[in-house]
């Protein structure tokens, strides 16, 4: 991937975290939040450069998340 690759933007609107589960479900990047913590399990997803298997992991504001074709940068 490139640093090139087009993102989106998550607002926390005022709370301090999401978590990870929750913002593939909330994005639509899943169906379902099984869904959403099947691909965790199964390490497909990418935050902050690393491989993350927590389904619950706290992602805060400069988080960048990777989910398939999908870049995810975490803002207040």
């Amino acid at each position: 991937m490139s640093n090139t690759q087009p993102h989106e933007t998550f607002h926390l609107q005022g709370k301090e975290y999401i978590e990870l589960n929750k913002l593939l479900k909330l994005l639509h990047l899943v169906s379902t939040g099984g869904e959403a913590n099947m691909c965790i399990e199964n390490g497909e997803v990418i935050v902050n450069g690393v491989v993350e298997f927590r389904k619950r992991n706290k992602l805060r504001h400069g988080y960048e998340v990777i989910f398939r074709d999908s870049k995810i940068i975490i803002e207040e």
